[in-house]
């Protein structure tokens, strides 16, 4: 049986997907760890005493799960790489798999000194401290990193009867990413660049489409539709919506041709940005048998609010 835990982390996106046979856990991978705060600093009101957001790293450790075969970072934003220190302290991590992997020797990058930058410059550089400053702080709790190049897609067999292929955006945009990047942490500052690349991120993300008994399962990361408009979609059966279901994250003719049974949207209740829209919403309604939501999304007429640790979905 094939086990999704789709992590109620508040502002972001984390994904437990587990594989248990005869109430054995076989394998144990983990998509992106969520963002660093329950609560957003843009967003600061306080929780509804019913709430049920929990750190992905503490997620694991009440599933009882102290190791991770596999531990996959689709992209650098705050909401989905915030959460990798906790998650390094609660699990060891077999393989880590990203599209950039920040120098061994790497020190802080300062995003909040004297640099004279924007503050979306200043946000892409504190993506990459916390995210660099989690793996520097946590020695040895990954065995092996692996760079996921972008330039095709890649299938990895997971286990007996688990494949997941990983499917990158333009391949254009991987090595620029890797110059941005290495620039930042030689020291550079260039606002042009940073403030592109901050515009980018997102339609760099790394997408999965997981395949179990005849099953299809396909996480959306923060891929813009507009990309997934140029590619060839076949159904599946469970997707997690792209980017918090935001107005540009999706629209008919992909619903349309991916044809899940199933949706998830990975997103905070009450985020002031309309993430989840409400059109979005509406037409994701038109197509889903099952929606879902990881927290308690309340939008009057449309969705009632749900408390839960995750959504939680089995495939046999």
């Amino acid at each position: 049986m094939l086990v999704l835990d789709f992590i109620n982390v508040g502002n972001g996106d984390s994904i437990l997907v587990q594989e248990v046979t005869a109430g054995q856990r076989r394998f144990a991978m983990l998509v992106d760890c969520g963002h660093d705060n329950l609560i957003r600093d843009d967003h600061t009101a306080p929780l509804d005493p019913r709430s049920q957001r929990i750190y992905a790293g503490d997620f694991l450790r009440e599933q009882g799960i102290a190791h991770l075969d596999l531990l996959l970072a689709t992209h650098f934003h705050r909401d989905h790489i915030g959460g990798l220190g906790r998650v390094l302290e609660a699990a060891e991590v077999s393989r880590f798999l990203a599209a950039y992997l920040p120098p061994a020797d790497s020190g802080p990058l300062e995003p909040d000194g004297d640099n004279g930058l924007p503050g979306a410059a200043r946000n892409l550089l504190r993506c990459l401290d916390i995210y660099a400053s989690a793996l520097r702080a946590h020695p040895g709790r990954v065995h092996a990193f692996e760079e996921v190049a972008g330039d095709r897609a890649e299938t990895l067999q997971l286990t007996e009867d688990l494949s997941m292929d990983i499917l990158p955006g333009e391949p254009a945009l991987y090595p620029r990413q890797r110059a941005v990047f290495d620039a930042a942490f030689r020291g550079e500052r260039n606002r042009y660049d940073l403030m592109r690349w901050t515009k980018s991120m997102n339609i760099s993300s790394l997408r999965q489409r997981l395949h179990y008994h005849g099953k299809e399962i396909v996480l959306g990361g923060d891929m813009y539709c507009a990309v997934w408009d140029n590619e060839t979609l076949t159904p599946c059966d469970i997707l997690k919506v792209p980017h918090h279901a935001s107005l540009s994250s999706c629209n008919r003719k992909a619903i349309s041709r991916l044809a899940p049974k199933t949706m998830v949207v990975s997103v905070a209740a009450g985020r002031p940005d309309e993430r989840p829209h409400p059109y979005i919403v509406s037409l994701l309604k038109e197509y889903a048998e099952e929606l879902y939501f990881t927290d308690a999304v309340d939008i009057p007429g449309l969705v009632e609010p749900v408390f839960h640790r995750s959504v939680h979905l089995e495939v046999e």
